[in-house]
């Protein structure tokens, strides 16, 4: 993969929510000299792990809070990276400045997770800042093309991940889900809700109770971003839980689009991969 990113101007703010890529952005962009700030969302963010940055807490609903520290800490350019809980509006406490813009707000939540996102990215680029991605930021962090493990995928498995694309592109209107488990050319699952983890355990579950019939070491988990989407938010993620949990779900391999997935511990995950005998390959977007 290109290392090449965005010009942007320093400092950078990052919005952060769970997970440990927050982090891994924030060490990206300080290898490189640009200054990170991190806008620890609370309930969400680490608040161990946060401590090694220059930071802020701000709540969901604190827009109003949120874009004057963004101005006093004179970050034109935000990142939303992390994991989040969706919260219900009625669960958020709004303070003055989102109540200015409530109507849009509201509209934002009225879809699927990918269409929040865009909606507050947009409210906060009339307010003057520039929404980026991962993509321009922190390339470095982003799955290559190619097969990273020692297994690489068979006739079958690559009959399963052409099938599995066909099955996210499909879906992709219905904002539902960014990954699927093709098994011998039979989809028995669909990411929801529940998340990746929650797909693969939910395919384990069905192999211990007998639903699913084909031996272990058959199938593939394929993720990709939906179609059309605005890929500075909410990119597909891969790391060593996700390669455990394609394991316990006897899976053969895990095949994610290339520059658009982003990768956690990367040695880890090719490791645990090579250890459970699986493969891990990045597919040409």
């Amino acid at each position: 993969m290109t290392n090449k990113a965005l010009e942007i101007s320093s400092p950078v703010g990052l919005i952060a929510a769970g997970g440990v890529m927050p982090f891994a952005v924030a060490d990206s962009l300080i290898a490189r000299g640009i200054n990170p700030v991190v806008f620890a969302l609370r309930g969400a963010c680490d608040p161990v792990a946060v401590e090694r940055f220059r930071h802020h807490w701000i709540s969901i609903g604190q827009l109003g809070r949120a874009v004057k520290l963004f101005r006093a800490e004179n970050c034109r350019h935000l990142v939303f990276i992390g994991t989040l809980v969706r919260p219900a509006l009625s669960e958020i406490r709004l303070d003055w400045g989102t109540l200015r813009v409530i109507g849009r707000v509201w509209a934002a939540f009225r879809g699927g997770d990918e269409h929040l996102l865009s909606g507050i990215g947009r409210i906060l680029e009339q307010a003057g800042f520039r929404l980026v991605g991962i993509k321009d930021v922190a390339p470095d962090l982003l799955m290559p093309e190619g097969c990273l493990t020692r297994r690489w995928p068979d006739e079958d498995a690559a009959a399963d991940i052409a099938k599995g694309r066909d099955v996210l592109r499909a879906l992709s209107p219905f904002d539902i889900g960014q990954a699927t488990v093709v098994i011998d050319g039979h989809v028995v699952g669909v990411e929801d809700i529940e998340g990746t983890d929650g797909l693969l355990a939910r395919v384990a579950r069905l192999r211990a109770e007998g639903r699913i019939r084909a031996r272990t070491a058959r199938g593939v988990l394929v993720k990709a971003p939906k179609s059309g989407q605005d890929l500075r938010f909410d990119l597909p993620t891969l790391g060593p839980g996700t390669v455990e949990g394609a394991a316990g779900a006897g899976l053969a391999g895990i095949a994610i689009v290339a520059g658009n997935t982003l990768v956690v511990e990367p040695q880890s995950m090719i490791e645990t991969a090579d250890a459970a005998g699986l493969f891990v390959t990045g597919l040409p977007a």
